[in-house]
């Protein structure tokens, strides 16, 4: 069996999901593969900052992400050792004029069903489950691509090809790319729980400074369940950090004995990394298969839903023959650059405040985090970084709605 599109994308998180919508939206014809069953609901990203929402407004989004989501502005720094709490309001922070002045608190997953129904609509888009790709060949007239599925092999033609598969990415690897960089030696643990973190003085999105219980402690929507990520040792089996659960949260919590729920539980490995190049020919990467960084300071999706934005504007403009392909380059280089330059740079630093283990730096970064925050140094907020991870735009002319 085969089957033809003009581009097809492998993923069906949020990057891909934006990026066929994208697309679509310029009348694109777009086949989105993914090789899970449905839409993947465990722990992931929750925060979407002030850039992000205008990417879902272009899109056609925002409305519905509000209505969804559950709207912040304060960003709290906690240091677990001396009960000392540093609070930020990410609108002290931003230039004048922009779009939007709040977070938005929702889960990943919220957000690619929402995506999902808007493709729904679209007759030149479609999203195929149970596809996981295991081949992929390319000339100049286009990419050849092998999937197993339910029903067995089914091959596809496209001119163009994304890789938007995550971090363990079979484009890259058929692609022929390495993932350069480091894996963080310590395993992320998140966690979805119900417990009243308001009512003792947390905000809707927290940083634990901790040289042993670090944690990132975020609201997940408007209801009362919230994101807990801390760190545990790699060593330890996945039964093992379990039993260990409520000894990480006794430690964490700021009163362990108010009962609390957890509705689930994921640990993964964290890594800073990042492919020598975005574009292989007529296949290209996004979001975590392009790079992939550690989570704390919400960078990572910020940076993938960036990209979803270039890529579908260059990709686009290149099909609609607005541009010629040189404009692919840009978006591989620039956004390479944009990761490399300050978003891995940035994410790794959140990491080492967090969990940082000399008690002098300690001391240092705290004086030198409450000095900025007295300033109003948009330094502190990850927030404000946002517009940094945006990057030079894209040299080409927006499609006529």
């Amino acid at each position: 069996m085969s089957e033809s599109s003009e581009v097809i994308i492998v993923g069906a998180g949020p990057v891909g999901l934006l990026t066929a919508l994208g697309l679509a939206r310029q009348g694109v014809e777009v086949t989105v593969l993914d090789s899970e069953p449905e839409v993947v609901r465990s722990p992931r990203a929750a925060v979407y900052f002030h850039t992000t929402i205008s990417i879902l407004k272009k899109l056609g989004l925002a409305d519905e992400a509000h209505a969804i989501g559950l709207s912040s502005t304060e960003f709290a720094m906690h240091w677990l050792e001396t009960g000392e709490v540093m609070r930020s309001d990410m609108r002290d922070a931003l230039e004048p004029g922009q779009e939007f002045d709040h977070n938005l608190h929702f889960g990943q997953h919220i957000l690619a069903e929402l995506v999902i129904a808007h493709l729904d609509h679209l007759p030149n888009a479609r999203v195929l489950w149970n596809h996981a790709v295991k081949a992929l060949a390319q000339d100049a007239r286009g990419v050849r691509l092998a999937a197993d599925t339910d029903e067995g092999e089914v091959r596809f033609s496209a001119h163009w090809v994304i890789g938007a598969d995550g971090a363990r990415s079979t484009v890259r690897q058929l692609a022929g790319l390495p993932f350069e960089g480091m894996t963080w030696p310590d395993r992320f643990v998140a966690t979805n729980i119900d417990y009243p973190f308001l009512d003792f003085g947390f905000g809707y999105a927290n940083m634990v400074v901790d040289p042993d219980n670090w944690a990132v402690i975020g609201r997940l929507g408007r209801e009362n369940l919230w994101r807990l990520t801390y760190g545990e040792d790699a060593g330890l089996d996945e039964q093992s950090i379990l039993e260990r659960l409520p000894e990480r949260f006794a430690a964490i919590l700021p009163d362990p004995s108010v009962p609390y729920r957890i509705d689930n539980f994921s640990p993964y490995r964290v890594h800073q990394r990042c492919v020598p190049s975005f574009r292989v020919g007529r296949v290209l990467l996004a979001g975590d298969a392009a790079h992939a960084c550690n989570p704390c300071g919400g960078l990572g999706l910020t940076g993938g839903v960036i990209d979803a934005d270039a890529l579908s504007d260059t990709l686009g403009a290149v099909i609609g023959g607005r541009a010629g392909e040189s404009v692919l380059d840009f978006y591989a280089a620039e956004r390479r650059r944009v990761f490399l330059e300050v978003t891995s740079p940035m994410s790794a630093n959140f990491k080492r405040l967090l969990s940082e283990k000399d008690p002098a730096r300690r001391a240092q970064d705290k004086a030198e985090m409450f000095a900025q925050a007295e300033k109003g140094g948009a330094e502190v907020r990850a927030s404000s970084l946002a517009e940094l991870i945006k990057g030079a735009p894209m040299p080409v002319e927006p499609a006529v709605a």
